[in-house]
């Protein structure tokens, strides 16, 4: 039987998610609009700023966005046509060439960083948000997707006996 203290702690959890979703939602457009006035899109600022760790393919440029490698790599033809990376041999696999940011492309990243920067900072005065409670919601998400990354643990009977 399930109780009473466990399904509201359910009921807690989904509207966490929903509010996380909203959260998400807001902030997107919220970057849209300040990726838009540095003449830019999210798409684009969040490539540039995946490369800002390094050179890589653009697979692996895909894997740490979670998106598919297609649209990745349509965003970074884009990126490459404006100047804003460049591609360079790859020495472990010559078909999948490394895509790096140029001169130019660290320049509107940190634009576009600065830019994000002024907004939240002027957003977050508005509140009474500050480091320590921003660490602790931090925390309890990070809690959350260790949770569900880790492998499913429940098991039915039949599959305990076999």
């Amino acid at each position: 039987m399930v109780s009473s203290e466990s399904s509201a702690t359910v009921e807690t959890y989904r509207l966490l998610i929903a509010d996380v979703y909203q959260l998400a939602g807001l902030s997107r457009h919220t970057s849209e609009d300040i990726a838009r006035a540095e003449g830019q899109s999210t798409a684009r600022w969040h490539v540039l700023s995946v490369l800002s760790g390094g050179p890589m393919t653009v697979s692996s440029a895909a894997r740490r966005l979670g998106l598919a490698r297609q649209s990745v790599q349509r965003v970074v033809n884009e990126l490459k046509a404006a100047g804003l990376v460049a591609g360079t041999g790859n020495p472990h696999d010559a078909r999948a060439p490394l895509v790096q940011l140029s001169d130019s492309g660290s320049q509107t990243l940190a634009r576009l960083d600065a830019a994000g920067h002024r907004h939240r900072s002027q957003l977050l005065a508005d509140t009474e948000l500050d480091a320590a409670s921003l660490s602790q919601a931090r925390a309890t998400i990070n809690q959350l997707i260790r949770m569900l990354s880790a492998p499913a643990t429940g098991t039915t009977t039949n599959e305990t006996t076999r």
